[in-house]
């Protein structure tokens, strides 16, 4: 009856906007009932419109509005929702029927209609969640089938009514929160979700936190924002140490707390921060090591830390602060990452310095969440003495000489020194390799002299480089002995004349082809090419040369015809300077024509000849 009723009240207020609106609108909606007074019992009545051509034109600014029904409606059923008429009803019999979603469409048979009455019925509950709204078609045909009236439309809207409890979308959720987090820090959001209508209290969720565990050091650790879900630190106190996890019973109630509730659980891991200072174990060493040595182990440092490993607020980095001005120390974290080692990255002196005392401190590789006092060790470095080598200085020691310079001419003065200056040692010197034999040096001062002719275009020196190595010996009963490079840059002379690389050629007594000849020169740019070339003798007035166009080659051709026979050749040839040297080749001149050498030898068959192409 209560249904009824608001359905009836539903009507009238419709019918009420409409008349308001647009007074043609009433052919709409007409209420059938008795007077309001009466609307317990009334019957709401749904009226076609009018198909005339005013109307028609018009149909689409009325608006019928929706009729709304509870969802989960106990019945009975079939339940009468509504009348529907049309406006020939008194002319004519009419029949109607329904089409659309929950008519003829699925879900079908949902909602019915009287065909002889027009009244209309729910034949089962409504599910909001499931559809929250129906579109319907109501049709009105007279007995004799003539089609006088446009199908009505007709909405269904479900009321929403609170029948789901809230859902959290996990259960447990998990977060984490680090230990150092202050108050108010939020961490961790959880959620709910309420199948309801969104737009009403049904679905409208808040949340709570009904009980914490452990309850140390408060039972207030956390809190949570009743509308969003977020939860945030309440309490100063949180130490992983301690206290590694927290496990909340959550509630999440509808109607703004007040109906259906969930229960949840929330898992809150406490989370590592840099609150200790690693600590040395011991608060200072004292070592010894052998001067010299580079990448030598000093000492090992280990640590403890309470936090949680292997993170970085547990795992140890180091620093020299004191006493490695000079450079010779490194620190470095050990495999473990809980000691500290020192090495050498510099030679250690003992006759400058003999001791070190450095200073040492150890924190973490995550910074420290809050000020903490860090950890020192002082590291005592004794250096041992070591026997050593007379160094020179410099190692490698380079001078340039003209090549030519005189046998017996002093070069320079290579000496070295004693680094035992403690010990009282005499240094004297000598050749260590010298590929040429060029050179001496006098054992007491070092002088280095000439002791051959040195010469730039050996196969020793190599672009224009020729090294040697001295030797430096102290007097020690078991010798020590330093090695120096001496590099000497051998500038050229010019101390070589050209030459012609070729010395036999061959030709044809008539028509001949040039012959190239190839003139080189040991010495470098400045005292070689451009070349020139003369005939000497008897040799000009047979033959002829002439340069080619790098002047580094001569084209030798035959002037005057000769019998069959070997013949010498005198040529002199020039560098740029003029210096100059003579060459004789020898030429076998053949009884043949052009370029293709034919010699047959006098000792053979005619009918046997030696072939040669001339290049």
């Amino acid at each position: 009856m209560q249904t009824e009723y608001n359905m009836i009240v539903i009507a009238l207020l419709a019918l009420l906007q409409i008349l308001a609106n647009d007074a043609e609108l009433s052919a709409w909606l007409k209420h059938k009932g008795p007077e309001p007074e009466e609307t317990a019992v009334a019957v709401a009545v749904l009226e076609f419109p009018a198909s005339s051509a005013v109307l028609r034109r018009r149909k689409r600014e009325w608006v019928i509005p929706p009729i709304k029904i509870p969802e989960n409606d106990r019945g009975p059923f079939p339940k009468f929702i509504m009348q529907i008429s049309s406006g020939y009803a008194k002319e004519a019999k009419m029949f109607y029927s329904l089409s659309g979603e929950g008519a003829d469409l699925d879900p079908k048979g949902l909602f019915t209609v009287n065909r002889n009455t027009g009244s209309l019925y729910v034949t089962r509950p409504l599910d909001r969640e499931a559809k929250d709204k129906y579109v319907l078609q109501a049709h009105s045909i007279a007995a004799d089938g003539e089609d006088r009236e446009e199908p009505m439309e007709i909405i269904v809207e479900v009321i929403d009514i609170n029948d789901n409890t809230p859902v959290f979308t996990q259960n447990p959720f998990l977060g984490t929160v680090p230990e150092a987090s202050g108050i108010g820090f939020e961490f961790m959001t959880v959620t709910a979700t309420d199948a309801d209508d969104p737009n009403t209290d049904n679905a409208d969720v808040r949340y709570s936190i009904l009980s914490q565990s452990p309850q140390e050091p408060d039972p207030a650790m956390f809190t949570i924002n009743p509308v969003t879900g977020v939860i945030r630190v309440n309490t100063a106190g949180l130490d992983r140490e301690k206290y590694p996890e927290y496990i909340l019973k959550l509630a999440a109630g509808d109607m703004q707390g007040d109906g259906r509730v969930v229960t949840g659980t929330a898992v809150i891991t406490v989370t590592d921060s840099n609150d200790n200072a690693p600590q040395f174990e011991k608060t200072s060493y004292s070592v010894s090591i052998p001067e010299n040595k580079v990448g030598a182990v000093v000492v090992k440092m280990p640590v403890t830390d309470g936090d949680e490993p292997p993170s970085p607020a547990w795992t140890a980095k180091f620093r020299i602060i004191n006493g490695n001005s000079g450079g010779c120390f490194a620190v470095n974290t050990g495999p473990s990452k809980q000691e500290g080692i020192i090495t050498t990255v510099k030679p250690l002196d003992f006759e400058q310095n003999s001791k070190f005392t450095l200073l040492v401190v150890a924190e973490n590789d995550a910074p420290f969440v809050k000020p903490l006092i860090t950890s020192t060790t002082t590291v005592t470095v004794n250096v041992l003495d070591v026997k050593e080598a007379p160094v020179f200085d410099p190692e490698e020691q380079i001078i340039s000489k003209p090549e030519d310079v005189a046998v017996g001419s002093e070069l320079t003065v290579y000496t070295a020194t004693d680094p035992d200056t403690a010990r009282s040692q005499k240094v004297t010197y000598r050749v260590g390799s010298d590929p040429a034999g060029w050179l001496s040096v006098d054992g007491e001062t070092g002088l280095v002299k000439v002791r051959s002719p040195m010469d730039r275009e050996s196969p020793f020196v190599k672009d224009d480089i020729y090294k040697a190595l001295i030797l430096a010996m102290d007097d020690d009963p078991v010798p020590a002995t330093g090695t120096g490079t001496l590099v000497i840059e051998l500038k050229d002379v010019n101390d070589h004349a050209p030459t012609i690389e070729e010395r036999e050629i061959r030709v044809c007594n008539k028509q001949s082809a040039p012959v190239l000849l190839s003139v080189m020169d040991e010495d470098g740019p400045g005292f070689a090419a451009p070349y020139r070339v003369e005939l000497l003798g008897d040799s000009k007035n047979i033959w002829t040369t002439v340069m080619d166009e790098t002047r580094t080659g001569i084209r030798l051709a035959l002037k005057t015809a000769l019998k069959q026979g070997d013949y010498s050749i005198d040529l002199r040839v020039y560098d740029n300077l003029s210096f100059y040297q003579d060459s004789t080749i020898l030429a076998s001149v053949c009884d043949c024509t052009g370029d293709k050498v034919r010699c047959p030898p006098q000792s053979l068959s005619p009918d046997l000849v030696y072939y040669c192409t001339a290049e």
